[in-house]
């Protein structure tokens, strides 16, 4: 009986509310997609930016609606990579997908800690600086990390308080900024970068900014009443940040022109309220995404570590302890913050954006196939709506494939090579997993009895 009640606290003490799930959802959509792909987005598609970013709301809507099915019939810790075992079973192409969630997650780690960096650097009147910017990032993982071994309950309640003042903040700046502009709108229209083409393109770039509300999905075994709130969760989040993301680009475009927010693709935010308010209101936009990146890193870091735990938990991945105390949990939110470090050492914002979308892109497909194939009628999902999120995200990621064969190859290559290692490396992991376990199977020592008996 006091097991069971110490059970009960426990998981009382550790859970989450659905405000803070939602919190954690807006937390890692916010923390880099507005402040990080404003620029990045316009720069592919001219006067049509905006646009993109209610484009890709509808592509993530149509998304949304195969993980909330999911998370309604299977809601657990292992969130994604759970799913991905209920419709491919236990074995390399749940285990590879899994993973390009799992990196896709973890680019967009080095993604936020990267915009940390930039963002911050305007408080000094300074732009991208090659040596301070990393530096900046690595040291806000490394503060993501220590506050994530501090426990849910502090995440939670930092989430929701983070999560409050950034979307009210921005809502302000946006708010302000199109007052400020007289609410005209020069900058939006169509101009000699859009094409049909670069407008999908900027879409696939601008689903990163609400890729976040998969990391809902993996709090599903700490979430309160995990088979309402995840989906809940999901749907709440999705329609704060879209009507955040509407504003905050039309604000962006009454303020400067399509050149200028190319020039400062990486700090458009911290650009476009220069004009409008002047130094103050470069302060107050940059206090703004510094608080949006921290929560957001967080959020995602926390969610990020259980998916790769669950996967170690399954066997699907490979785990070493090295020489580390605590439990897997522990160890992959080390091996996250490592892994994120490193791409935030190596790699600028826009080739960190570009190979989180095809990496996510790539994963979600998977996820609307194998509902689609093996458990449409066991979650109650609807052929159409799984069809066209497929048709939607094939169409998006080949004009971005396109749109970067021209201009960033490297990128193509990176992703390529990245996702045939994966896929590999866990087929060869798998076999050798399986041959082990025959080879201790042949050891046993009842076995050897029976064999010397006969």
């Amino acid at each position: 009986m006091n097991d069971s009640d110490s059970r009960s606290s426990q998981y009382k003490e550790n859970s989450l509310s659905l405000t803070g799930s939602v919190a954690m959802g807006t937390g890692v959509m916010i923390g880099a997609g507005i402040f990080a792909l404003t620029g990045q987005v316009a720069e592919q598609t001219g006067g049509l930016f905006p646009l993109a970013f209610l484009s890709a709301a509808l592509v993530a809507a149509f998304s949304a609606y195969s993980y909330v099915k999911l998370a309604q019939s299977y809601p657990s810790a292992g969130g994604i990579a759970m799913f991905l075992m209920k419709a491919y079973g236990k074995g390399t192409a749940t285990a590879g997908f899994a993973l390009l969630m799992y990196f896709s997650m973890v680019i967009n780690e080095s993604l936020v800690a990267r915009t940390f960096g930039t963002y911050t650097l305007q408080l000094f009147g300074g732009k991208s600086d090659p040596y301070l910017v990393p530096a900046l990032g690595v040291g806000l993982l490394i503060f993501a990390f220590i506050v994530n071994i501090l426990g849910n309950k502090f995440i939670d309640t930092l989430s929701t308080v983070a999560a409050v003042i950034k979307v009210g903040g921005i809502t302000i700046f946006a708010l302000a900024a199109l007052w400020a502009s007289g609410l005209t709108f020069e900058s939006v229209g169509v101009t000699d970068r859009t094409s049909a083409g670069s407008f999908l393109s900027a879409t696939a770039l601008a689903l990163l900014a609400y890729k976040g509300f998969t990391t809902i999905t993996n709090s599903g075994a700490e979430l309160v009443d995990p088979k309402k709130n995840v989906g809940r969760s999901i749907i709440i989040s999705l329609s704060i940040c879209v009507v955040v993301y509407m504003l905050v680009g039309l604000a962006v475009a009454g303020n400067l022109s399509i050149s200028e927010i190319i020039e400062a693709r990486d700090y458009a935010l911290a650009e476009a309220a220069r004009p409008a308010f002047g130094t103050y209101g470069t302060w107050f936009t940059v206090g703004l995404a510094i608080v949006a990146t921290i929560s957001g890193l967080i959020a995602s870091t926390f969610a990020v570590s259980r998916m790769l735990a669950m996967l170690s938990e399954m066997n699907l991945v490979p785990h070493s302890h090295f020489g580390m105390p605590g439990s897997v949990q522990k160890h992959t939110l080390v091996y996250t913050v490592v892994f994120a470090v490193v791409l935030t050492v190596l790699f600028d914002l826009s080739r960190i954006a570009s190979l989180g979308a095809i990496f996510y892109i790539v994963m979600d497909i998977a996820v609307h196939w194998g509902i689609l194939r093996h458990l449409r009628k066991e979650v109650g999902a609807q052929t159409w709506v799984l069809v066209t999120a497929i048709v939607l995200d094939v169409a998006i990621l080949a004009a971005f494939i396109g749109i970067k064969a021209t201009s960033d190859t490297l990128v193509l290559w990176v992703a390529g090579g990245g996702m045939l290692v994966i896929f590999v490396g866990e087929r060869w992991f798998l076999r050798w997993k399986d041959d082990d376990e025959q080879d201790e199977s042949s050891d046993d020592p009842q076995d050897k009895s029976a064999d010397q008996e006969g």
